[in-house]
């Protein structure tokens, strides 16, 4: 029996050495890589995932494919890669909801962002703004808050997915102006915009490139952006605080890959280097501009730091508004 048991320990315990050794890094990728996004696929993350996928694939000469996973909170993409073979070829985008807000606002989270990920790369930040509809009844923040002042649990907000910076955002608007609004938390990102478009729900915290296509057929307006200035791309929209909103109020996302625990450190420096010299790429900055977002080069230990800081942040957030995902 031991000699029929032998050679199998001896192939794993070499498959595990090539695994975490610089020559596995020096071969990888060996064949298709797999993202797995907890997007829709016209959401913009999505959109901008494959635009990277593609810029990735050229340079390793193997495909990349964005294998969209939208709904429950995103936990059905991040199930899917958790205890994926931790070699570089299955790999998951995130935003700082799913490992920086989630922790804190359910009781029980499926995942452990610390424990089953590793960082790898991010890609970029965004700001949100306040989206309404074009010819609805809130041509102002200061009138959206009068409404929901005048007629409590009657004005509706939605969100992306409960725990999105989008819902823990609209929670922490209500906290900040004493109202009390209805959280309308959608499965698909583009018919949570058509809900507003079609005056379903009242608003909603949104990114541009999100927002975009009905902005662009003037059916969605913004009223606000919840930064410390305007957005240069659209210096006509005023801050939160000009908007006669809560004052210091930011509201923002970011998007980025993270391997399951276990991935070479080799095979996380690649995949890191290849997505930075991806966001200095003339087309992908273009795009980039396109939907509003900012790139954010950073190393692994960059972005676990993000992480960390965020998620103390978001805990007391979530402490102070009472937001919850039951």
């Amino acid at each position: 029996m031991m000699r029929n048991v032998l050679p199998k320990l001896l192939m794993l315990v070499a498959t595990g050495f090539c695994a975490n050794s610089p020559a596995f890094a020096q071969t990888f990728p060996s064949k298709p890589v797999k993202i797995s996004a907890p997007y829709s696929a016209g959401a913009a993350p999505a959109v901008f995932t494959r635009v990277i996928a593609d810029k990735l694939a050229r340079a390793w000469s193997q495909p990349v494919i964005v294998d969209a996973r939208p709904g429950a909170s995103g936990f059905i993409a991040i199930e899917a890669i958790k205890n994926a073979v931790p070699d570089g070829h299955e790999l998951l985008v995130v935003s700082n909801a799913h490992v920086a807000i989630n922790p804190s606002l359910y009781k029980k989270l499926p995942y452990d962002p610390q424990k089953d990920f590793v960082p790898v790369a991010m890609f970029y930040h965004t700001p949100f703004f306040v989206a309404v509809a074009a010819s609805g009844p809130y041509p102002n923040v200061s009138a959206l808050i009068a409404a929901a002042k005048a007629n409590p649990g009657a004005v509706s907000y939605g969100s992306s997915y409960v725990g999105s910076p989008s819902h823990l955002g609209s929670a922490e608007f209500e906290f900040l102006t004493g109202t009390k609004m209805i959280h309308a938390p959608y499965k698909d990102q583009s018919q949570m915009y058509v809900g507003i478009a079609s005056g379903d729900i009242g608003w909603a915290f949104t990114t541009l490139g999100s927002a975009l296509p009905l902005l662009q057929a003037g059916r969605l307006k913004l009223i606000a952006i919840a930064a410390p200035q305007r957005a240069r791309l659209l210096p006509d929209i005023p801050t939160m605080a000009e908007a006669g909103g809560p004052p210091g109020m930011v509201v923002g996302a970011w998007l980025a890959i993270m391997a399951p625990r276990g991935t070479p450190p080799e095979v996380v420096r690649k995949i890191n280097l290849e997505v930075n010299r991806a966001l200095a790429d003339p087309d992908v900055v273009q795009q980039l501009q396109n939907f509003g977002f900012e790139a954010a080069p950073e190393t692994p230990e960059q972005l676990a730091e993000e992480i960390r800081a965020d998620a103390k942040k978001f805990a007391d957030l979530v402490r102070r508004t009472g937001a919850t995902a039951d």
